[in-house]
């Protein structure tokens, strides 16, 4: 019985080459799956570990830390979110940890990449509500006394910022914005980077990703996924923002809308773009030793620094 039931198991959506989602409820990821421990005192000049933020929700993040920091010496902090259509890979798979990894070196930053609920098993707002909690987790902090001595003792909390590519990019809006209209105590957000971020697409049509884990989407309408047309946008609550596209991603066209959305929106914060010729989408993540990665790495390095100019 459990064969026929196997061989007769009709796929309800699927998302090539990445999700099949089995009417049994059973879930194919050929992507991101993968586990890469975290290391502390690594060679490569970069610490990392594992912690917990909610326990009830499941929500955990990898932190990241410079080896060569000094004793009471504070860095920045940037509050990563993965890619992965909502519902693709996790900090812990190599392609993220290693990225984060070599950014955190780059730049000399302390990370957090968080650790959100997938879809579809956790349709959104799922991820967007575990991406606050983990703000505010790292709130938490600011007067030094956290649960997490990383932060308490190698943050600057007048230095912090968000950041994310593709669905990731997409929750860094979503937080910002959130930070700009509910107000935070006890942090300045900084800046956020938006990297070829999941927003509706040419024409304003929505994909059928989107439409499968977010079920109570309002369509083209929904906010959260065309940022452009909310008359909120110009609360968006940190002090500068940082736009990339590349040439030949499908989200290209969105990008570019948003952020001439933003320059209209009376927001009076610094908003720069930059879009990388001749590349796809996440090229940096999916081929980091690509002609472009490394320069695309320093944009992302010089931003984060407040060295950057629009290009």
């Amino acid at each position: 019985m459990a064969l026929i039931e196997t061989i007769y198991d009709e796929v309800i959506f699927e998302y090539q080459p990445f999700i099949k989602v089995y009417k049994s409820g059973k879930i194919e990821r050929f992507v991101g799956t993968d586990i890469v421990p975290a290391t502390l005192n690594s060679p490569n000049y970069v610490s990392s570990k594992d912690v917990t933020i909610s326990p009830e929700k499941h929500v955990s993040a990898r932190l990241y830390l410079p080896t060569n920091i000094k004793k009471e010496e504070k860095l920045p902090l940037l509050i990563y979110f993965h890619g992965g259509a909502f519902c693709l890979c996790s900090p812990f798979c190599a392609l993220y940890h290693n990225y984060l990894t070599s950014l955190v070196s780059k730049a000399n930053v302390v990370a957090v990449s968080v650790d959100y609920r997938l879809a579809p098993e956790n349709p959104l707002p799922a991820a967007y509500e575990d991406s606050w909690d983990a703000l505010l987790w790292v709130v938490s902090h600011s007067s030094c006394h956290g649960p997490e001595s990383w932060l308490n003792d190698h943050v600057d909390f007048g230095r912090v910022f968000v950041g994310g590519d593709s669905a990731g990019a997409n929750i860094s809006h979503n937080i910002a914005q959130r930070a700009g209209i509910e107000k935070l105590e006890g942090l300045e957000l900084n800046g956020a980077c938006v990297i070829h971020p999941d927003f509706v697409g040419e024409e304003g049509s929505l994909n059928e990703v989107w439409k499968f884990i977010c079920p109570g989407s309002f369509g083209e309408e929904d906010l959260r996924i065309n940022p452009a047309i909310d008359p909120r946008l110009g609360s968006l609550g940190c002090t500068k923002m940082f736009v990339c596209v590349a040439e030949k991603d499908e989200f290209r066209d969105a990008g570019w809308i948003y952020y001439e959305a933003i320059k209209k929106s009376g927001w009076k914060g610094e908003v720069l773009f930059h879009e990388t010729f001749g590349e796809a989408h996440v090229f940096h993540i999916f081929n980091p030793a690509s002609k472009n990665a490394e320069p695309f790495m320093e944009k992302m390095v010089s931003f984060i620094n407040g060295t950057i100019a629009s290009t």
